[in-house]
């Protein structure tokens, strides 16, 4: 049996196909002997099918270096960067009343702002023609005029440099092969996104600029296109900010305990509780819900104002009602401020690396100061400089409860 087994099997581990599928072999010289001695490879011959799979156009795709992620990340930084720019003019464009001041849209054409007296006089003209002008704004001059003209052209353009930010080098990384699989993925959603932020904010415009003959009310846009529109920005800055983080913040190995995983889903539910307090703004600023009650922590002389519940059906005061879009607001932002505070207490609970101790710090920090702003805009009857600022802290804390996602997220075996 064995001279009948062994000697095959012999044959067959001698042969030298086999011996270059194991790593380490190569195939004997053709002495005769079994000395070991390697045979000098021939250019373009491989002793292992691991280095058959390094050789260009070979069985596998070469993965981006470290150096190639690392560009990416930084690009998807800035980027993020970009996005928040936007986020924060957009709000001084509203604060100001510029958002209706353009009333059409063109990619191309619209990038050539007025030179002339003529060419100023007609787009003035055609701002004459819709409701914010003729209710609102009907003893408005043409200097006054330019003022909202120019901050709504620079929310436009830098619209636009936000997609260029975006596009122009996402399409330079994909040809040069430094975007892995689930990457591109990501980045065509991100290049969506940009498009169909730009056709959100010309709908949430017509909104605007559409007549309303049986509303008594002052010319704005829906707030709930505002919302979508806000909302959309925010998910392309978290989204841009967090495979930032994942591809420039190397990871730490923490013990998978208890105590870290309960960490870590508190800290990814207090960031869904930040986004939504930023977003559920976007109604306040919609509705100029900030000048209903201007007093704090009671609304008027009571904790519960009694125009709370006035819209009937029920669910249209959660979006509609002024008060009751403050009143949500108030609480949403006193519940994030409180769930910031319990993470930050349970994060020194345990062992954690220095990174992550800093960003615990620092998104407690910046939530206090948010409050404190949101407070002084609701006393001071919402002044347009207090009032971005506190726009703009949203972002900030936003990004802090990303930044502290980031540090507790799991490695992957």
């Amino acid at each position: 049996m064995q001279r009948l087994l062994f000697p095959p099997l012999k044959a067959v581990m001698g042969s030298p196909c086999l011996r270059l599928l194991i790593p380490g072999a190569a195939p004997r010289t053709q002495c005769g002997c079994s000395c070991g001695i390697r045979r000098p490879l021939r250019p373009g011959q491989y002793s292992t099918i691991s280095e058959v799979a390094l050789q260009p156009g070979r069985g596998t795709v070469s993965q981006p270096s470290k150096a190639a992620e690392r560009v990416v990340g930084r690009w998807l930084l800035v980027c993020s960067g970009t996005v928040a720019g936007a986020v924060i003019l957009g709000g001084v464009t509203r604060l100001t009343e510029s958002g209706l001041s353009m009333v059409d849209w063109h990619l191309i054409k619209g990038m050539k702002p007025p030179t002339s007296q003529e060419e100023w006089e007609a787009e003035f003209q055609k701002y004459q023609q819709f409701p914010e002008f003729k209710i609102l704004n009907h003893d408005m001059t043409l200097a006054e005029f330019k003022f909202i003209w120019y901050m709504e052209y620079s929310h436009r353009m830098w619209g636009r440099l936000v997609g260029l930010a975006y596009i122009l080098p996402a399409a330079y990384f994909w040809r040069k092969g430094w975007l892995t699989h689930g990457l591109k993925g990501r980045v065509l959603a991100l290049c969506g996104l940009v498009c169909f932020q730009g056709l959100l904010g010309w709908y949430m415009v017509k909104s605007g600029l559409a007549e309303k003959p049986d509303s008594h009310d002052i010319p704005r846009v829906s707030q709930y296109r505002l919302a979508a529109h806000l909302g959309s920005a925010l998910v392309l800055y978290c989204t841009s900010l967090w495979t930032s983080f994942s591809l420039l913040l190397p990871q730490h190995k923490l013990p998978e305990t208890r105590q870290l995983l309960r960490l870590r889903r508190f800290a990814h539910g207090t960031a869904g509780l930040v986004f939504l307090t930023a977003l559920s703004g976007a109604f306040v600023a919609g509705l100029d819900a900030g000048l209903v009650y201007n007093s704090f922590p009671k609304m008027g002389e009571s904790w519960i104002p009694e125009d709370l519940f006035t819209f009937s059906p029920l669910l249209r005061n959660v979006f509609e009602n002024p008060t009751t879009v403050q009143f949500d607001h108030r609480i949403l932002g006193i519940t994030s401020v409180a769930a910031i505070t319990a993470l930050y207490f349970l994060s020194r609970r345990i062992p954690l690396p220095r990174r992550t101790k800093i960003a615990a710090v620092t998104l407690l920090a910046l939530a206090y100061t948010q409050v404190g702003l949101g407070i002084s805009t609701l006393l001071m009857y919402v002044p347009t400089p207090l009032a971005a600022t506190h726009q703009s802290g949203s972002l900030a804390v936003l990004s802090a409860a990303l930044w502290l996602m980031s540090e507790l997220r799991r490695v992957p075996k």
